[in-house]
């Protein structure tokens, strides 16, 4: 339940934006300028903002932001860690999986991979009450429908 407070203080949505945008990269231009812009929220406070929040990672990494714009022309975001499958072809040293999985392996990864990967994405707002475990397994099903073969050791 919400409380009063809470119901008084909603500010009314205009529209919630989804972009791929490089980590520390947002800059005025597309996709960023055009995709806000429309909504008339400020360009340079979002860059700013969020090239602030994504200084950690390594230049030219895929962040995923969730842009909730209000019809005052105000905006929150969140910053989403990269795709898993993302992850798995950095780890792998891959530029694309398997073009028929199940049937052709693309490369092999151990079961320490999967835990890293698991550990970074257990911080995200959608997994962090999810357990390593099963945040492992869910990787683990990605890594195969790419064609990624994990395994126990590396030979």
């Amino acid at each position: 339940m919400s409380t009063l407070k809470e119901i008084l203080t909603r500010r009314p949505v205009a529209a919630t934006i989804r972009l791929t945008v490089p980590a520390g990269g947002a800059r005025p231009a597309p996709p960023v300028g055009p995709a806000l812009g429309q909504y008339r929220l400020n360009l340079m406070a979002f860059c700013k903002d969020f090239n602030a929040r994504t200084q950690k990672y390594k230049p030219d990494t895929p962040m995923s932001v969730t842009i909730t714009a209000f019809k005052d022309n105000t905006f929150e975001f969140t910053v989403k860690s990269p795709s898993v499958t993302w992850y798995l072809k950095k780890a792998a040293g891959i530029e694309s999986g398997s073009s028929r999985p199940g049937h052709v392996v693309a490369t092999t990864l151990s079961v320490r991979h999967i835990y890293e990967i698991a550990k970074i994405k257990q911080s995200d707002p959608y997994c962090q009450y999810m357990s390593l475990e099963s945040v492992c397994k869910s990787i683990i099903g990605t890594a195969s429908t790419m064609g990624i073969k994990v395994v126990k050791d590396l030979d």
